[in-house]
């Protein structure tokens, strides 16, 4: 199981206001560096290509880093109404779009939040190393053969697999340790356990 400490950023009181699953999910959510280096590197190295051939070519010279003559020759002949133009244009507004949605859409996180004594320190489980954990449990419960877990958005869905002709103790078991555990752990998971039975050989 791997987990993730971390202060609030700049040393801020957490607001009364926030829960504290509220608060770790805000601190955990993924940042969307990979997004924003392509799009920063991008734009600097467009930009500073032009600038230096616009500056070049005010020096008498051009640098050739840049086709200027034939985009100007281009942008000539081109009509605003032409079909290339308005499909070029459409691919720059629908790239634009997506860009914005990355910055404004969270990320899905991939930690699980764990509750703190301290509400300034965040702490988190990743989702396998918590699916490993629940695993584990349920399947020292005796009758179980094997189990798997899922953790749906408002559910933790533990699949059983068993032979066992007498089933609903066992059930009740397997959910009662995989519940103990979550608490234990202080796992915020929103939603309920659901405990299924799947018979060995299905």
């Amino acid at each position: 199981m791997t987990t993730l400490q971390d202060r609030l950023p700049g040393g801020a009181a957490p607001s009364e206001h926030e829960t504290p699953r509220r608060r770790a999910s805000r601190v955990l959510r993924p940042a969307r560096t990979p997004a924003g280096v392509a799009v920063a590197f991008t734009t600097s190295a467009g930009l500073t290509l032009l600038a230096a051939e616009v500056l070049a070519g005010l020096l008498g010279g051009g640098l050739g880093l840049l086709p200027v003559d034939q985009v100007l020759a281009l942008a000539a002949r081109t009509a605003w109404s032409d079909p290339e133009l308005m499909l070029g244009a459409v691919g720059v507004a629908g790239t634009g779009l997506v860009l914005l949605g990355l910055a404004l859409v969270p990320g899905r996180s991939r930690l699980v939040p764990l509750e703190t004594a301290d509400p300034r320190i965040v702490m988190g489980v990743t989702r396998s190393g918590l699916r490993r954990t629940l695993r584990a449990v349920a399947e020292d419960v005796d009758g179980v053969r094997s189990v798997r877990v899922r953790l749906r958005r408002r559910q933790i869905e533990v699949t059983v697999v068993s032979d066992a002709e007498r089933t609903g103790e066992m059930l009740r078991r397997t959910g009662a340790a995989v519940g103990e555990r979550l608490n234990g752990l202080g796992a915020m998971c929103a939603g309920e356990v659901v405990v299924r039975l799947r018979r060995k050989g299905l």
